[in-house]
């Protein structure tokens, strides 16, 4: 009879201790939600460029005016990576030349790159990687000239 009420007793501790934790703010849930408050959907390319995984941990990058949350790809796009340039950046040009270098991306205090002089071999590799993105990494809000 102990043993029995031993056991309900830890399967009722079991079970409230997720509770307890979202209660004291401990729960990963209660972190998720807090990291989506930081997203506020609308970007300027100098608001975007704080999330370049060094300065903030989430990591984004804009193609063609959408904003993906790359974070899962840190070793990618973060500190460090092979495209780590395109970090809280417009990698919407460096992606249609297939180049990570830096004189590829327009400072954020310039306009957004129209794309207007691009080549068709160009715009089909930028149609490329832009699925690539639609497909892999969530789309966290768009990138605008003016915080409006």
């Amino acid at each position: 009879m102990q043993v029995l009420v031993l056991i309900i007793i830890a399967v009722f501790l079991y079970l409230i201790k997720d509770a307890v934790k979202e209660l004291l703010g401990l729960s990963p849930v209660s972190k998720k939600e807090e990291e989506v408050q930081i997203v506020d959907g609308k970007f300027t390319p100098k608001s975007l460029a704080k999330y370049n995984g060094a300065d903030h941990p989430k990591i984004f990058i804009a193609v063609r005016g959408k904003v993906y949350d790359v974070s899962q790809g840190k070793a990618f796009y973060g500190p460090g990576g092979p495209y780590a340039n395109f970090g809280g950046r417009d990698a919407s040009r460096g992606l249609a030349k297939n180049s990570f270098e830096l004189d590829n991306l327009t400072a954020i205090d310039q306009p957004i790159d129209t794309l207007a002089d691009l080549t068709s071999g160009e715009k089909e590799s930028l149609d490329s990687w832009e699925e690539h993105f639609e497909n892999k990494y969530p789309v966290v809000g768009t990138l605008h000239e003016n915080e409006a």
